[in-house]
């Protein structure tokens, strides 16, 4: 029984080492092509790189499907790291967004934070 486990685990363990590494092969293609297509710069904030901070740059996928690379760079767009996470952050709540919309009527905000502002700055004038 013992070596039934280790003999799944290692399957497993060689089945993740492949995937990982099928990525890796896949991620570095579309890049290097992307980054010959385009200039480094980002497409959102405009900050340009250079050889030292290259590897701030990422690939954007525009339609979020990692498998569709077309050799022309239609899907890719070059962004940084902190503007990549500020798209995809974006595209989860658009998904949220959707999934609430249409299953449940959205509540609206009871809490307003400044509704005696005017009379605090008139008090203390």
């Amino acid at each position: 029984m013992l070596k039934k486990k280790e003999i799944n685990k290692e399957r497993l363990n060689n089945v993740v080492i492949e995937a990982r590494k099928n990525q890796e092969l896949r991620e570095r293609g579309y890049r290097e092509q992307a980054l010959k297509l385009y200039p480094w710069i980002c497409t959102r904030c405009i900050r340009e790189f250079n050889r030292k901070n290259l590897h701030e740059l990422t690939v954007h996928h525009k339609d979020h499907n990692h498998d569709n690379n077309p050799t022309d760079g239609s899907n890719w767009e070059l962004l940084c790291l902190y503007c990549h996470d500020n798209e995809h952050s974006r595209y989860l709540d658009a998904e949220y967004g959707e999934l609430v919309s249409d299953n449940q009527p959205r509540e609206s905000a009871t809490h307003t934070p400044f509704a005696d502002l005017k009379a605090l700055l008139k008090k203390n004038s």
